[in-house]
């Protein structure tokens, strides 16, 4: 875990801030920038032991969040080798397991140029359909910008940043980052609106699978779905290589604010996560739960993550690098932090026991996943009012009773 700098660093022969800064291996920022995530921490509940499900970058971390098995790949035609930051090829998969960042197969807005997969199995969302529960999944750009004349979407919205107004706009949709765009049974592939604001959460053409105005229009309409998962825009998901502290707190405050403004906030619990550490790197080493023996393991040796002769499937090395987890809520103990070891299957396997879906099955991590319960303290609602943020400067900005 002392190796990111040699192993994955970029040089440069300008280090000036604008050029350099979003992409420095070690970069560091505590609560004089990252303001909004210090007062969350020190009101509501965080983790100090949690960890990526397997190493790898967003497509593995997404994946796993939604089903705990990066195993059960399938390529789609015409699939290429990807180029990564430094211009070298690597496969995306490894036995059988996604390791790196190939677009969906169930997605108009994928991209042949880094390759395409689907993924077999179940995921959450499956569960979540088999027993009535509402849920969406909600990705910022994910509307189209445009259609072609056959009716594919096109999504080439963007933004620019905050930091860097006078630089190029950030393209909103990453399809990469969508993780249910991978499976059949819960792909949206021509990005199609729901049906009416009525049906958000609901089963009709979007399949669950939205953009983020379609939240607030449900969350407006105090109709939110009981399980809902948001991804920012780009340049506001925190991704080192074109997004920044100062854009994501901006997306997250001001979507925890309209939640807690609204009068579902006393039954809501926001889970603060990232699909990897992507460019934010951490010196913490997680305990090895699940082993791998290919040629793109290195944990313990060469070829060697663990004992992988035993491993049920090759390539999901595991647990990854030690990762941020926030639990906003009224129902989040308070000032605490939680010591279980955790990972983004954690998550999957708290909304498996809340809404009592059953497991995934067919090995996936959340059979072996640590609780989050520990972060809340159900038997007593906090009484004082929620912590509303400046979306800029993430200092306090009103405490509302309720």
């Amino acid at each position: 875990m002392n190796r990111f700098v040699e192993s994955v660093g970029r040089s440069f022969e300008s280090c000036d801030i604008e050029s350099y800064g979003p992409r420095v291996v070690m970069g560091f920022y505590d609560g004089n920038t990252v303001t909004a995530l210090w007062n969350y921490a020190q009101h509501y509940a965080m983790s100090d032991n949690s960890f990526g499900t397997t190493f790898g970058p967003s497509t593995p971390g997404a994946v796993n969040l939604v089903s705990g098995q990066t195993h059960g790949v399938k390529v789609a035609s015409g699939m290429k080798l990807a180029q990564v930051a430094f211009g070298d090829s690597m496969p995306f998969l490894a036995g059988g397991s996604v390791i790196s960042d190939p677009d969906p197969a169930f997605d108009d807005c994928s991209s042949p140029q880094w390759g395409m997969i689907s993924m077999t199995g179940r995921n959450v969302g499956d569960l979540l359909n088999d027993h009535g529960i509402t849920w969406g999944w909600f990705n910022g750009g994910f509307r189209p910008s445009s259609r072609a004349a056959d009716g594919t979407a096109q999504c080439k919205s963007g933004h620019k940043r905050l930091v860097d107004s006078s630089g190029p706009s950030i393209p909103d949709y990453v399809a990469h980052h969508q993780p249910f765009q991978y499976y059949a049974t819960t792909a949206n592939p021509h990005h199609l609106p729901p049906t009416s604001t009525a049906m958000i959460g609901q089963t009709d053409q979007a399949n669950h699978q939205y953009d983020l105005a379609d939240f607030f229009a449900a969350l407006n309409s105090g109709s939110l779905p009981a399980v809902s998962y948001l991804k920012a825009s780009a340049y506001q998901d925190g991704h080192a290589g074109y997004s920044d502290p100062l854009d994501e707190q901006m997306f997250v405050v001001s979507t925890i604010n309209a939640l807690m403004r609204s009068p579902l906030w006393s039954s809501t619990a926001v889970i603060i996560s990232y699909d990897d550490s992507d460019g934010w790197y951490d010196h913490v080493m997680g305990p090895n739960v699940m082993a791998s023996a290919t040629s793109h393991d290195f944990l313990t040796g060469g070829g060697a993550c663990g004992d992988g002769a035993r491993a049920a499937y090759q390539g999901r090395c595991g647990y990854g690098p030690r990762l941020p987890l926030l639990i906003v809520s009224p129902y989040a103990r308070a000032n605490y932090v939680d010591h279980v070891t955790t990972d983004q299957s954690s998550i999957l396997r708290f909304i498996e026991d809340n809404f009592n879906l059953g497991r995934v099955g067919d090995h996936s991590y959340d059979e072996i996943a640590g609780s989050l319960a520990g972060m809340f303290d159900f038997a007593h609602r906090r009484t004082e009012g929620p912590l509303m943020l400046d979306s800029l400067t993430g200092t306090a900005s009103a405490r509302t009773r309720r």
